[in-house]
């Protein structure tokens, strides 16, 4: 349970969005994770509601001399998105965000290789797509990739997660057709101000997940598993 505000870890902020989700569905939907955290978040939503489990890659591009503050983000298709006081920045101009960006697109070929080894990008048109992280602070890797799963012909597209800040949260949810998320401080510096545990995911973790529950369930062993519960 959250003690004053505070989860535990990702694995328990997953199980508390699987209560939320649980019976809201017509169909399993397809959970769709933005590395890292956000898989360990996915995974438990995947194995909660029986669902199939995949990764969107988008990056942040940071801003010059502060590497913790999101300039934006850039998907996995190359398309930009700029929050909204990135122009007011002196010290950022066209020729660093296309700097940044050539970087963080390197690193996303990189994941996709490891990842998709693993785990062959699923289909998403005409889904209904659950669309988590561990959490959203500027909300530029939400955006960018909410526009990617929009673009890919997305049914309905559900943003499931444990904590955002309140004023990203209200900008997202006109994006989206549905937001479920557990806190909406408006006090917000980080998101691991908000777990008590909040180690770095490896890629290796990432793998794992994925092999474990990125592959789609037959009826057979859905059925199985409706009837173990």
């Amino acid at each position: 349970m959250i003690d004053h505000g505070i989860f535990y870890d990702r694995e328990e902020a997953g199980w508390m969005l699987v209560e939320r989700l649980r019976g809201t569905f017509s169909e399993r939907p397809l959970v769709l994770a933005i590395p890292r955290g956000g898989v360990e978040i996915g995974a438990v939503i995947a194995r909660g509601l029986t669902a199939e489990l995949d990764v969107v890659l988008s990056r942040k591009l940071r801003a010059p001399h502060q590497p913790e503050l999101a300039l934006g983000a850039v998907s996995e298709s190359g398309e930009v998105y700029l929050n909204h006081f990135a122009s007011a920045l002196t010290d950022v101009g066209d020729a660093s965000i296309e700097a940044e960006r050539q970087q963080q697109i390197v690193e996303i070929a990189r994941r996709r290789k490891m990842y998709r080894a693993v785990r062959p990008q699923a289909p998403i048109a005409g889904r209904t797509v659950i669309l988590t992280d561990d959490g959203i602070a500027t909300g530029a890797t939400m955006i960018a990739s909410l526009r990617t799963v929009r673009a890919a012909g997305a049914k309905q597209i559900v943003v499931a997660v444990p904590v955002a800040a309140s004023d990203q949260i209200n900008a997202i949810r006109p994006l989206c057709d549905r937001v479920e998320c557990l806190l909406e401080p408006t006090a917000f510096w980080a998101i691991g101000q908000f777990y008590r545990h909040f180690e770095q995911v490896p890629d290796d973790r990432v793998v794992e997940l994925l092999r474990e529950h990125g592959q789609p369930k037959t009826r057979w062993e859905t059925a199985a598993v409706g009837a173990a519960g």
